[in-house]
């Protein structure tokens, strides 16, 4: 590799680090969706690390960031730092983080990687026929953000900022429904925010 291709090749990977960790800078985000357009989230009864019963529905009344990642996935390692915080920071605001580990070994990868991260929310092991039951999970990380009435209010396949969780999470805790806003986040190149 040249040296300027490897320059290229920092710079992009400095420039994508601050359009998804960038949160402060952050002037936008998707609107929580309208709540005639939401629909109810499926519910489901899995097991935690304890062995004990989590069911979604037993979460009605709460805002609920629902989380489906992976040990090996690299943006829900970037994710799960935010997810402990939201936690710990909304916990006292009927608000809960939830995730639904797609790990092919379940509990043998999944307990010891919650035990090191000391992630500090419900986390369960998923089965196919939940990834189906939420509309087939293609991609990882893949985040619903639920209302208090159990119902999606958003949908985020990929890496979003943690700002924009943040804001829709607020939203929802508040009682609004924002309007999409166009604008681009100052400091990132458009080109990382549109399609």
């Amino acid at each position: 590799m040249t040296p300027r291709s490897l320059a290229v090749v920092v710079l992009t990977g400095a420039l994508c680090t601050v359009a998804f960790t960038g949160c402060s800078s952050m002037t936008s985000h998707a609107a929580v969706k309208a709540e005639k357009d939401r629909h109810a989230a499926p519910d489901f009864t899995l097991k935690d690390a304890t062995g004990k019963a989590v069911k979604l529905s037993d979460y009605h009344g709460k805002v609920v960031l629902l989380n489906f990642w992976a040990t090996w996935c690299g943006p829900c390692k970037i994710e799960i730092p935010w997810f402990i915080d939201f936690q710990q920071s909304f916990k006292d605001r009927e608000f809960a983080v939830l995730g639904v580990s797609l790990d092919d070994d379940g509990w043998k990868a999944v307990k010891p990687y919650v035990d090191e991260h000391k992630i500090n929310y419900r986390v369960v092991v998923g089965t196919e026929e939940l990834s189906q039951l939420y509309g087939g999970i293609d991609a990882l990380p893949t985040t619903f953000i639920i209302d208090r009435s159990g119902r999606i209010a958003m949908k985020h396949e990929g890496l979003v900022s943690k700002g924009e969780y943040q804001n829709e999470i607020l939203d929802l805790l508040n009682g609004k429904t924002l309007q999409k806003s166009a604008a681009v986040p100052r400091g990132v190149p458009a080109f990382f925010w549109t399609k």
